[in-house]
């Protein structure tokens, strides 16, 4: 056994590319984990840049210097910043602070489309389960009002912090576009020599985690808007927030599609009740998300992001368990570095 364990260790870990690697991926981990929270701008203003550097490289196809394209790309970015910001988030703010009112409202009309179910369907609903049933709804309403009242009571760090991140991260995306070529040679220059394998590492991911960032980018904004026009078409109450969510459910593949289905259901239970228009905002909901899993999903990312779908939630799963909500957002570009070092590192 010992045998076994020293060849294994000599056949993996002997090749200084090897151990360069490792301690990259150790000292990346080390400094997410335990700055992940500070350095958040940076992540984000990262992300954002890499988004935009595509589009820079689009403009580029209609033999516009890189120069002008970078700067008709960020004006256009921050446009569409500074629309979110005034435009988007306001409306969705007004949505939500309506829905938090209506929600008493809201929980008696669910109770007594519940207690109808007996009746309609005996043999499938007893009175004891749909008891049981509002019980449990009651006591998870009680507890996200108290969460609720205490994110309030400290959502004036919350709204400096937002202030903070409106200003840095347009900031920072600038730069880390414009120097974007001074920056990598002083990285280069810290890396060490011999950093073929982390080269060869990163080219596969920076070509499969940029495929999947652009991808989910388009596919969130797609999705998104395609819900907010069937939800006002229908007149759905609370459209545009309930469409923004259905959007932002495409970060997270499956689990999100059904998570982000009970809001929707239960808006469409609460002002139709068990009729005919409930049923075809239910069946308008599973529509788009199948043409999403279906169609749309398949046309973005192509092959670039191959994983099995059972990888893909037992990374959710994982990193969602050790990071929270955040390793749920993230679960599929971590799971694509895991994937990428072990097809490099043998």
């Amino acid at each position: 056994m010992l045998e076994v364990l020293r060849q294994w260790y000599h056949r993996h870990f002997t090749d200084p590319q090897a151990v360069i690697l490792l301690l990259l991926l150790v000292l990346g981990a080390l400094v997410i984990v335990t700055m992940g929270t500070i350095l958040a701008p940076v992540f984000a203003a990262i992300v954002i840049a890499f988004v935009l550097e595509w589009l820079v490289t689009f403009v580029q196809r209609f033999k516009i210097p890189r120069t002008p394209a970078f700067y008709l790309v960020y004006c256009l970015f921050i446009g569409l910043f500074i629309l979110t910001i005034f435009a988007l988030i306001p409306l969705l703010w007004r949505q939500t602070h309506l829905l938090i009112e209506d929600a008493p409202r809201m929980l008696s009309a669910w109770q007594e489309q519940l207690n109808l179910l007996p009746d309609r369907y005996p043999d499938v609903f007893a009175q004891d389960q749909i008891d049981e049933i509002i019980k449990s709804i009651k006591a998870q309403t009680t507890r996200f009002g108290q969460t609720l009242l205490s994110v309030s009571l400290s959502s004036i760090p919350a709204i400096i912090t937002f202030v903070v991140y409106v200003i840095i991260v347009p900031l920072m995306v600038f730069f880390f576009m414009k120097d974007r070529d001074d920056m990598k040679a002083w990285f280069s220059r810290l890396m060490p020599n011999e950093r073929g394998l982390s080269v060869r590492v990163w080219g596969e991911v920076h070509d499969q985690l940029g495929n999947y960032i652009i991808g989910k980018v388009g596919e969130v904004i797609v999705v998104g808007t395609v819900s907010c026009i069937v939800f006002v078409y229908m007149d759905l109450q609370y459209a545009i927030l309930l469409g923004a969510i259905t959007g932002l459910s495409v970060l997270v593949p499956y689990v999100g599609a059904a998570v982000v289905a009970i809001p929707v259901v239960a808006m469409g239970l609460f002002q139709w009740g068990f009729t005919p228009q409930f049923w075809y905002v239910a069946i308008a909901y599973a529509v788009i998300q199948a043409i999403d899993g279906n169609v749309l999903a398949p046309l973005l990312f192509s092959e670039a992001v191959s994983m099995h779908p059972v990888a893909i939630i037992v990374a959710i799963v994982f990193f969602g368990g050790i990071w929270g909500i955040w390793g749920v957002f993230f679960a599929i570009p971590l799971a694509i570095l895991v994937k990428s070092v072990l097809n490099a590192w043998p």
